[in-house]
């Protein structure tokens, strides 16, 4: 390792304990990976502060008496409980884990931290790197989104490594740090018709598809010509949760991909997948368990809904509520919800029974209340995550799809906007 001054004097712990142990963390990943430097960072956004058990409790307490202190700003990703909705995980029924979680989410504000709570920080200014931007992503979708959508640059650092990187200011110059580990590999070219490009379900199974078949290589998505920010958040979560894939290009459409020689370096691909309606059809029938049949919750929201999505629920919704026997939940950041209660959308949600819920989410224990039998979900993540984690069925569609069999209280399927 090839450290300055600074990064040596942090390792002999001439900056206090909580410095050393970072840099001891930091020195050790590098080594791992093969890094012979460090590259200093501008941004982090952390898992850590997310409550996983006592070794994450204990190591942030221990940061804490250090007097440890954040080279950057550093961001908070979502937290295990809601405190504005304790109901969801109720302390009676999770002692242990709501307190250990409350007391590390205090923590992490004292620490310095931005507290964001949210797995989608991209969706808000102050958590929206830049192009070319050194920082550390640790919640898989985000560095999915902060690499591909951004250009920002980040490999996916785990609990402990992200908020030692936040408070050293340091990462091992390795992997998608570099011009090099940033080019496509993989070749992802689809065939499809028109009709289904566009349909809403597709960046979804894109993602999974990505996942299965790039694995931890870098794919570039050729054909693809129009993609919002929401359908690249889809695929990013979905890319990361079937697969290791933590950056793509989506050729003409994300910032280092105008061309396909560019996202590739000019270099053959050394794998190509070819995606037709066939290969779309049989990865989206693998993500419902069932497809008929009574629905008992609807949840949204994996990743954070933006305000976009949210002002698609309410032009589905309009007049109509929720079935009294369905539970339906949307988790969200608390800029977007305050961006939805500036444009009164609280109300109109409230009234139709819709529950939003900040700082957490749903497909993870422990289970959320409500949150059982039959759930429907757009989510590729949730229902990927769900069936195995819950013990839940899933039914997967779209955001219309959802709304409509949250208001029926059965599967509804095939529905369309303002249907």
């Amino acid at each position: 390792m090839k450290l300055t001054g600074a990064e040596e004097h942090w390792l002999a712990g001439d900056d206090g304990r909580a410095q050393q142990l970072a840099m001891q963390l930091i020195v050790a990943a590098a080594e791992a990976s093969g890094a012979t430097a460090l590259v200093p960072i501008e941004f982090a956004h952390i898992n850590s502060c997310h409550y996983s058990g006592k070794l994450s409790l204990d190591f942030a307490e221990f940061l804490l008496a250090e007097g440890a202190q954040l080279s950057v700003p550093t961001h908070t990703n979502a937290s295990l409980i809601a405190r504005s909705s304790p109901a969801l995980r109720p302390a009676a029924s999770f002692p242990e884990e709501v307190s250990g979680a409350e007391r590390l989410m205090e923590i992490y504000r004292q620490l310095g931290c931005t507290p964001m709570w949210s797995c989608a920080p991209y969706q808000q200014a102050e958590g929206r790197p830049g192009l070319g931007q050194q920082i550390v992503g640790s919640e898989s979708n985000a560095v999915g989104f902060f690499n591909s959508v951004l250009g920002a640059r980040t490999n996916k650092y785990g609990d402990l490594l992200d908020i030692s990187a936040a408070i050293v200011g340091r990462v091992p110059l390795v992997g998608l740090h570099t011009d090099e580990g940033r080019l496509a590999t993989h070749l992802l070219e689809l065939r499809l018709s028109d009709e289904e490009l566009k349909d809403p379900r597709l960046p979804h199974v894109l993602g999974l598809i990505l996942g299965r078949q790039a694995g931890a290589a870098v794919p570039a998505i050729v054909g693809l010509r129009e993609a919002g920010e929401d359908d690249l958040k889809a695929i990013a979560a979905a890319a990361a949760t079937a697969g290791a894939v933590e950056m793509f290009h989506v050729v003409g459409v994300t910032p280092e991909a105008p061309t396909l020689s560019d996202a590739t370096g000019g270099r053959a691909p050394r794998r190509t997948t070819v995606v037709d309606a066939a290969l779309v059809r049989s990865t989206l029938g693998g993500l419902s368990t069932v497809t008929t049949g009574p629905v008992n919750a609807v949840c949204l929201g994996t990743p954070h809904f933006s305000v976009a999505e949210f002002g698609e629920v309410i032009a589905v919704l309009g007049e109509a509520t929720v079935h009294p026997s369905v539970t339906a939940i949307v988790t969200t950041s608390r800029s977007v919800w305050a961006e939805v209660q500036l444009r009164g959308w609280d109300s109109t949600l409230e009234a139709a029974g819709f529950a939003v819920v900040l700082d957490t989410c749903t497909y993870y224990l422990p289970r959320a209340t409500g949150v059982t039998g039959t759930v429907m979900t757009n989510s590729a993540k949730w229902a990927y995550y769900a069936p195995g984690i819950l013990e839940v069925d899933v039914v997967f569609s779209s955001l219309t799809d959802c709304v409509a069999s949250a208001i029926a209280g059965e599967v509804r399927l095939g529905r369309r906007a303002g249907a």
